[in-house]
């Protein structure tokens, strides 16, 4: 088998290499050529995908990478993985999955497979991508090619997600095209787990990631709440969690990052409007997550205000610019609304991420592209004001954190365990 990825970024980069390990040839496809070249000479732009893993699939004549849409006439089944942000009104934007349809549709071969992995709204598969794929085509999906959705499942960082072990939820627009994608997937994921539709498919993605966003938003409220009564979350959340049933921990934070939980809630919730329907769960959860920087920015103005401080002319750094520890993934993160904050209010903002060494092109916050992470070493470190620990990566010594700075806000507990001095460290 033949198969084409369209998309080589965090989702199809992994798939694709999970794919020619089971002997399925791969061609990648990416409208980005610097992608493509990087790919070609074995080298991976991803810190957690090695570049060696690359190296031997390419040399190995198992994978290819092009910008050519026409090397679909060459493939039995095409996977789309690309970006499903938000616009600037914080509605859905699935224009890269119809260009990516468009750009499929005139050489798609009958009998072909074309499935979607990318978090979107129901009805985004049988309805939109479908009209295109048609359109451009002249097949009809279900007759002369198969449509399915299966949505990606990828934990970047994580050293226990290997792709081909986590369980696939696959839905196709009919039976047959549900076989067909059952066929694909079967030759690189071990557990298929096929459901009734595609809109089933895209629904089991959206309440994933709403779950998650509702509970989080939940500990980050309580955390509010036990602050003011002088309780320690963090506490509560390790005691609650030695609970064997009914429990499960979420943690709080200075926000929420990430591709999918920030933005998969507000696709189901404009899509319910459609259908006349609310989704006060989903809002009160946005609402509570997006207004955790502002509280660890006024937390941080409380911190300095106690050294008799300002935040206005203070020098701030941030550890961590990804929106999680241990992967270099910058998407929604929330440290960059917290450097926005900083910098309105007249600080002078620094980060230090050794997985992000420069920011590059960000579509959300483009203003902060060529910034340069600080080097980590006593001399620097200790000349800023404040320190806040935005996210906890493995590679950061606290200890050496602890011995250098004077003020630090720890939105991650990240100092827990670390001996420091009456003052020095606020939890936020």
């Amino acid at each position: 088998m033949k198969i084409a990825i369209v998309g080589l970024g965090y989702v199809g980069l992994p798939l694709a290499l999970q794919f020619c390990r089971s002997g399925v040839e791969v061609v990648g496809l990416d409208v980005d050529p610097s992608k493509v070249e990087q790919l070609m000479a074995g080298k991976s732009y991803i810190k957690h995908i090695a570049s060696e893993a690359v190296k031997d699939e390419v040399e190995g004549k198992r994978f290819v990478a092009s910008t050519d849409f026409a090397r679909v006439r060459e493939v039995e089944a095409v996977i789309i993985c690309v970006p499903t942000p938000l616009n600037k009104n914080r509605e859905p934007d699935v224009s890269y999955v119809l260009k990516s349809g468009a750009a499929i549709a005139p050489h798609l071969k009958r009998g072909s497979l074309v499935a979607l992995e990318s978090s979107t709204y129901p009805g985004t598969t049988d309805e939109d991508l479908r009209e295109v794929l048609e359109q451009g085509s002249g097949l009809t999906a279900g007759v002369d090619f198969h449509l399915a959705f299966s949505p990606e499942r990828e934990d970047p960082g994580n050293p226990d997600s290997k792709v081909a072990r986590i369980p696939k939820v696959i839905g196709g627009f009919t039976s047959g095209c549900l076989k067909q994608a059952l066929e694909v997937y079967g030759k690189a994921i071990e557990t298929m787990v096929p459901v009734s539709s595609c809109r089933a498919a895209e629904a089991t993605k959206l309440l994933e990631n709403i779950f998650r966003s509702v509970n989080i938003a939940l500990v980050n409220e309580l955390k509010l709440v036990y602050a003011a009564m002088d309780i320690d979350v963090w506490e509560v959340i390790n005691a609650a969690k030695t609970k064997p049933f009914g429990y499960m921990a979420f943690y709080p934070g200075p926000g929420l990052g990430g591709h999918c939980i920030p933005i998969d809630p507000f696709y189901l919730t404009w899509k319910a409007r459609e259908y006349g329907q609310g989704t006060k769960f989903i809002e009160l959860a946005g609402e509570v997550n997006t207004a955790m920087p502002l509280y660890v920015v006024n937390r941080t103005a409380e911190a300095l205000n106690a050294v008799r401080k300002p935040v206005n002319g203070s020098r701030i750094l941030l550890i961590g610019l990804a929106y999680k520890s241990n992967v270099d993934d910058m998407r929604e993160s929330p440290t960059f609304t917290l450097m926005d904050e900083f910098k309105r209010r007249g600080a002078q903002v620094d980060y230090h991420d050794t997985y992000i060494p420069v920011v590059t092109s960000t579509r959300e916050h483009g203003h902060w592209t060529g910034t340069k992470s600080v080097d980590w070493c006593k001399e620097t470190i200790s000349s800023y004001d404040a320190v806040v620990i935005s996210t906890a990566h493995a590679n950061v010594n606290f200890e050496e954190l602890a011995a250098w700075a004077s003020l630090i806000i720890d939105t991650r507990n990240a100092m827990a365990a670390i001996p420091t001095v009456d003052g020095q460290v606020w939890k936020s």
